[in-house]
């Protein structure tokens, strides 16, 4: 029998090892769920960086840099990652591109919205883009005025009522709350199937409220040295109350706050844990400061998120309805040519589309049709053909939705959780 080695006991450095493999392959989750999203591929590339997996961290920066060629962060983190592989060529190419971009920076005063962006709740109009840095604002986190009201959304004539009567109405009467002894305490959980406006409602929101709108995401607060990730999301709030009245608005909410019995680091169960006690105001006054979070997995957030105090309300957005995919179908095909499109026939057979389905199905009609263009050497005006056609290609994305919730929705639905989820699915046969 040879010698015993004996066992090594984990030393604050595999701790930490351990805490940013975590974070990464939360990263890389969440990447998989929504490719789009350049800040999470932007702080997972810095991350592969630091952790020294510069081929991969290249890759997504370049993959950064292909939508948004002017991302000086982008193009610095591809200039360091290229150099750190060994690609001298294209890491002086960066480093040219770089110099360009900082001799001459272009000061951008708005962020424009994309077709990508759009969802049912923003097609009728676009105006909530406009960016304002707050004044007393101490961090990097950006602070918006939204210029959007709820009347601006398209559609979701019941999700707004319900806004209204269960938020907003309250927060507009704090008198008459206080002369019933009720507290304005508690915050709001928006759930439902992807890209159906939860963000846009939210923003709409802060707009009827005349409020600040901060937004947070996975990459704002996940880091990989162990603390920080609970500082920074002490930050926010900290902004947030700077801020007030502001509307702190978490997206991916079970991201951050998953069930901590789900987790197997201490790092994650402690970010939740941090959450908690900002929602609490824990050493701290959060009047004037409004919570909002969006999730598509409502069954997977913490159950102590959902405590009165805290996200102690839920409400369902759903897919638009027959007007608001029909407004939506005009909105994506406003600047192309287009002739005989029954746009409200459209709208008939893309029940349970998503606006980004709508927005998919107008881009997969207009390829089909500059194809034609493109062969006969003429272009030709978008017809009804060319989406009869893509609509036998393109589905619904928020059916493996519906499928996976109506397990939590017939079998978990304590306290009558999910009561509105069953009624849609049992007026649409599910």
């Amino acid at each position: 029998m040879g010698p015993v080695t004996p066992l090594r006991r984990a030393t604050g450095r595999d701790s930490i090892k351990m805490a940013h493999d975590s974070i990464i392959a939360a990263l890389e989750a969440a990447l998989d769920v929504d490719p789009t999203d350049r800040a999470v591929r932007e702080h997972l590339a810095s991350l592969l960086l630091k952790d020294g997996r510069p081929s991969e961290a290249l890759d997504h920066f370049a993959h950064i840099l292909s939508a948004d060629p002017a991302n000086l962060a982008a193009v610095r983190g591809a200039a360091d990652a290229a150099r750190a592989a060994g690609d001298t060529a294209r890491a002086e190419g960066y480093g040219r591109l770089l110099s360009a971009l900082e001799t001459d920076p272009a000061p951008m005063t708005s962020t424009p919205v994309s077709a990508t962006d759009l969802t049912p709740s923003n097609v009728v109009d676009a105006r909530a883009r406009l960016r304002v840095v707050s004044a007393d604002e101490s961090g990097p986190w950006e602070v918006e005025r939204p210029d959007v009201v709820l009347a601006d959304v398209g559609g979701m004539e019941d999700v707004k009522r319900r806004l209204n009567t269960a938020f907003l109405a309250p927060l507009r009467n704090p008198e008459m709350m206080k002369a019933y002894g009720k507290s304005l305490r508690g915050g709001l959980l928006l759930f439902g199937p992807p890209g159906c406006g939860k963000t846009f409602v939210a923003r709409a929101t802060a707009g009827e409220l005349g409020a600040r709108f901060l937004t947070v995401g996975l990459s704002d607060v996940l880091d990989m040295w162990l603390g920080e990730s609970e500082r920074k999301l002490h930050e926010i709030f900290e902004t947030a109350r700077r801020s007030r009245p502001c509307v702190l608005f978490f997206d991916e909410i079970d991201a951050l706050g998953q069930k901590r019995s789900h987790l197997r680091h201490h790092a994650g169960r402690n970010v939740v844990n941090q959450l908690l006690a900002e929602l609490d105001s824990v050493g701290a006054d959060n009047s004037g400061v409004f919570v909002l979070a969006a999730t598509n997995h409502p069954w997977d957030v913490d159950t102590a998120l959902r405590r009165p105090g805290r996200f102690d309300r839920m409400l369902l957005v759903l897919p638009p309805d027959k007007a608001a995919r029909e407004a939506i179908l005009r909105y994506h095909m406003r600047d192309r040519p287009a002739a005989g499109v029954d746009y409200a026939l459209l709208a008939t057979k893309t029940n349970l589309f998503s606006g980004a389905d709508l927005a998919h199905l107008c881009e997969s009609a207009t390829d089909l049709a500059l194809e034609d263009s493109i062969s006969a050497g003429s272009i030709r005006p978008v017809g009804m053909s060319d989406f009869t056609r893509a609509l036998k290609e393109v589905r619904p994305s928020t059916r493996p939705w519906f499928d996976t919730a109506r397990n939590y929705a017939m079998f978990a639905n304590e306290g009558g959780l999910y009561d509105d989820l069953l009624t849609f699915m049992r007026e649409n046969k599910f």
